[in-house]
């Protein structure tokens, strides 16, 4: 297999963003609105075209393939003056797992904050996904933080 190639979405990737992310979505046993997957792919384009404050997205290819995406956020924070980054979604085809896209997929979202002088990037996760522990555990550093929503 291949080394995965990391690139931003475009415009003509929406039908294998789309696929990518219901995947992802099913996996939280969740569903979004036919118009959420419109506005966020929107936001996307829009975020990965230079727009502050915006979502940006990459994927993941392999031989040509898509088989990954990951969306990122660029944010003010309080403890800083720089921007902070937030991971929001990290998602790989079953059949790729282990294959080293989960981490060039993080891997291209540091280089992108550290392009951006952004000298933190943070996500979350289940406390039971073991499989991704496994890489976030070698990747990045666990906090003690619990979250809340309303």
């Amino acid at each position: 297999m291949s080394e995965p190639v990391i690139r931003p979405i475009t415009k003509a990737d929406e039908a294998e963003w789309r696929r990518l992310w219901t995947g992802y979505l099913d996996y939280y046993e969740t569903q979004v609105a036919n118009e959420v997957y419109q506005t966020t792919f929107a936001r996307l384009l829009t975020g990965n075209d230079g727009s502050p404050n915006e979502f940006r997205g990459l994927l993941a290819e392999i031989d040509g393939k898509a088989c990954g995406l990951v969306h990122y956020l660029f944010h003010r924070h309080c403890w800083r003056i720089e921007n902070v980054c937030y991971l929001q979604d990290l998602f790989a085809d079953t059949q790729v797992r282990g294959s080293g896209v989960g981490r060039a997929l993080i891997e291209a979202v540091y280089a992108a904050a550290d392009a951006e002088g952004c000298p933190s990037v943070y996500w979350l996760t289940q406390d039971f996904n073991v499989t991704a522990r496994r890489l976030y555990d070698r990747i990045g550093k666990e906090t003690p933080f619990i979250k809340y929503s309303r």
